[in-house]
C-alpha cells in the first residue's frame, strides 16, 4: 500500500504494557511485519514494583492505518492501554539529547554562546570539546544540532519523543 505525504501524519502512541521479557520485540514486529516505521521509540518503567512499563512510539500514517495499529496494540496481550496523544488533543513532547562539538577558538565561544541561547548545558569539558546536554520539543533538538554541525558537531545521542496529555488526567 502506498502512503500519499500529503495523507501521513505523525501520531505519538502511549502504550502502557506488562514489564515483561519480549514484549518490545512484539510490539516492533507488529510494525514491522506491517510495514509501518517507528520515528522513535522509548521505553521506561513506570511503576514501583516494576511490573508496568510506558512504551512512547511515533509512527506516520494516514488515520486509516494509525487506527490500525492502534486496534492491533489494543489486541496483544501484555498491553494494558494504548493511547493516541496526538489525537487525545493537548499534550507534551520532550527529548533529551547528548550533542559533542570539537573547536576552538571563536567556533568554541560560538557554541557556547549558543547553547546558552538553547538552554543547553555543558555536562562534559575538555580544552578541545564540549558535550551538551539539551531537552526540548524535537525542533528544538533539530535546531540546535543543526547549528552545532556548522560549529564542529562530532557525535549526536537521542532519547526519543516522551509525551504526556496536558492536565490532571492521565493517558
Amino acid at each position: 500500500m502506498l502512503i500519499k505525504e500529503a495523507e501521513s501524519q505523525r501520531h505519538v502512541l502511549a502504550i502502557t504494557v506488562d514489564n515483561e521479557a519480549g514484549i518490545l520485540a512484539k510490539i516492533a514486529g507488529l510494525f514491522t511485519a506491517r510495514g509501518y516505521n517507528i520515528d522513535s521509540l522509548t521505553v521506561a518503567d513506570i511503576t514501583e514494583n516494576h511490573a508496568v512499563s510506558r512504551i512512547t512510539i511515533v509512527t506516520n500514517g494516514p488515520p486509516e492505518v494509525i487506527d490500525q495499529i492502534h486496534a492491533q496494540l489494543d489486541r496483544l496481550v501484555p498491553v494494558h492501554k494504548v493511547v493516541d496523544l496526538t489525537e487525545e488533543g493537548p499534550h507534551v513532547e520532550r527529548e533529551l539529547a547528548l550533542v559533542k562539538v570539537a573547536g576552538t577558538g571563536e567556533k568554541r565561544v560560538e557554541a557556547l554562546r549558543l547553547a546558552d541561547i538553547f538552554r543547553a548545558r555543558p555536562v562534559d569539558t575538555t580544552t578541545e570539546s564540549f558535550i551538551f546536554e539539551i531537552t526540548g520539543t524535537p525542533e528544538k533538538v533539530d535546531s540546535f544540532v543543526g547549528l552545532m554541525r556548522e560549529l564542529g558537531l562530532v557525535e549526536v545521542g537521542r532519547t526519543g519523543i516522551v509525551g504526556m496529555m496536558r492536565g490532571a488526567q492521565g493517558a
